[in-house]
């Protein structure tokens, strides 16, 4: 049956969408469904989720095409299955445990910064980027023929979760294995490995979300979400030509926080 049909086969004599139906559109109701299934781990799709999260690092836009054929069964760009989500806090918490064993940090001190990395980096700055991102792309970006469509926020935070794992995987979880025997040793090498991690990760994050926001198509000119990566190069140039190491001022500011 194609998408259209069910839809149409909800659809009053006048056009309009039956009470039931209409609520079940809301983004309440997605809303209420999503969080109620968070508890349900028997009906996630943990294999899918492992796929997306794979394919986000050799083929995002494949992770994309998927929403495409969400919209067109479920007539919703967002996930409705939380199961990315839990794999993604499962990986916050280990990497960010290796983190703390890795700079020598105590238990107490290890849980304080996996309560900071979960609430405040990804939960915190995420809600933030997505509603800014959410708010941008639906002022500015919607086509002028499209003014009926408008961007999800659910959606907007799905496409930051998504550019945020492959940076999660290499800042919290490849240069662990670099860190104190390369990276921090204040030497040019050590400041060149580091920094150029973190202008993979950025670079991931400015990608993935760029794909994310192009991938609608009532959106135009998203070409403008690459334009953070002049800036991002030259602050790399920069940093390198002043023996400026991003891993230790993260480093130093983690053991900050968990004083």
């Amino acid at each position: 049956m194609l998408p259209s049909t069910s839809v149409n086969a909800s659809v009053q004599g006048n056009g309009v969408l039956n009470s039931r139906d209409a609520a079940r559109h809301t983004a309440g109701a997605k809303r209420y469904k999503y969080l109620r299934r968070l508890f349900r781990f028997r009906q996630m799709d943990f294999e899918f989720a492992a796929w997306q999260m794979l394919y986000l690092f050799t083929s995002p836009q494949r992770v994309y095409r998927n929403f495409h054929y969400r919209k067109q069964t479920k007539d919703q760009w967002a996930r409705d299955d939380p199961a990315f989500l839990v794999l993604l806090s499962i990986w916050l918490c280990v990497s960010t445990i290796g983190f703390g064993f890795v700079l020598d940090m105590g238990f107490f001190e290890t849980i304080k910064l996996l309560l900071w990395v979960v609430f405040i980096d990804c939960v915190g700055v995420g809600l933030l980027i997505a509603t800014l991102m959410w708010f941008i792309s639906n002022k500015y970006l919607v086509k002028r023929q499209s003014r009926d469509y408008d961007v999800e926020w659910g959606y907007a935070f799905d496409v930051h979760l998504n550019a945020f794992y492959p940076l999660l995987v290499i800042l919290h979880f490849i240069q662990l294995f670099f860190i104190n025997h390369v990276i921090l040793t204040d030497t040019f090498i050590g400041y060149l490995v580091g920094n150029t991690l973190w202008l993979v990760a950025v670079g991931y994050y400015i990608y993935v979300t760029f794909l994310g926001y192009s991938a609608l198509p009532f959106l135009k000119n998203t070409v403008i979400l690459l334009y953070p990566f002049a800036p991002l190069i030259l602050l790399y140039g920069l940093s390198l030509a002043l023996g400026w190491n991003f891993t230790h001022t993260l480093c130093s500011f983690y053991k900050y926080r968990v004083k």
